[in-house]
């Protein structure tokens, strides 16, 4: 059989690009919960403590997981004529 790239691969598409706009996503959906759940009163039945402290994680963790993406995938590479 030959050994033919796939239209993807001649056209430079591949899935893996979607990865680091899903990744954003998901770290603003991280943080969106946390302040949902520092706002949300009387929607879900937990100890107001419980809910501020679970928030603060999720927003936490959601900020941690956006920076961490952000550098690693959309920061500008130096290029070797940067350095000139």
């Amino acid at each position: 059989m030959l050994n033919r790239p796939t239209t993807d691969e001649r056209l430079g598409k591949s899935p893996q690009r979607l990865v680091p706009y899903f990744l954003l996503v998901m770290a603003v959906i991280y943080m969106g919960l946390g302040v949902f759940l520092w706002a949300a009163s009387g929607i879900i039945a937990l100890p107001v403590g419980t809910r501020r402290i679970l928030g603060t994680v999720f927003l936490f963790y959601g900020i941690i997981r956006f920076v961490r993406t952000y550098g690693q995938h959309f920061k500008r590479k130096p290029t070797h004529d940067d350095k000139h």
